[in-house]
């Protein structure tokens, strides 16, 4: 896939579009439905896990996220981006927004260096929408890796558009194909 340029919105298509593209070991992380913070612990083994928070504040989501969550153009949203590290190195990069009508209460800003999987797969009644891929780099970070998903998590009306760039040193460290 080409990438769009820099400061271009992905182009996010949906996951099994991607499948003839994707190597299965790729698949077995891109595709799996469960929490990735603790796929990322189970692979890791003996490294130590810690979520970096980068960024964290109320701001305008880009385009293409504020038309996945049905936001007006340029209304604010809770805005999180963070690095998912082993032994301090970042494994993946993620970001979240979240409408604020949504927030009713919830104290997202809280999280501090906790992963937010960790809030969200303990509701019991999570609804995750599919699951949408791309190979252009993220727009929100300068970093490199072979694939990126996202997608949107509902709990009550609460929603969360969750996007995560699998990185390159993930790649390396995991002996995973470059796609």
């Amino acid at each position: 896939m080409v990438s769009n340029g820099p400061g271009s919105d992905p182009r996010w298509r949906p996951l099994t579009a991607a499948r003839p593209a994707m190597s299965p070991e790729w698949w077995r992380w891109v595709a799996s439905r469960d929490s990735l913070t603790t796929r990322l612990v189970d692979a890791g083994g003996h490294r130590d896990f810690r979520v970096r928070l980068l960024d964290q504040r109320l701001g305008r989501p880009r385009r293409d996220e504020a038309l996945t969550l049905g936001l007006p153009l340029g209304r604010l949203a809770w805005l999180r981006e963070v690095a998912l590290c082993l032994d301090e190195q970042p494994w993946v990069m993620a970001r979240s927004v979240v409408p604020l009508d949504g927030l009713h209460g919830q104290r997202l800003d809280h999280l501090g260096e906790r992963s937010l999987g960790s809030w969200l797969f303990r509701q019991p009644d999570l609804l995750r929408g599919p699951i949408e891929v791309t190979a252009d780099p993220p727009p929100f970070h300068a970093s490199s890796g072979p694939w990126a998903r996202r997608s949107v998590f509902r709990h009550r009306r609460f929603s969360v558009l969750v996007q995560e760039c699998f990185l390159d040193t993930m790649t390396d460290d995991l002996g995973l194909p470059s796609r």
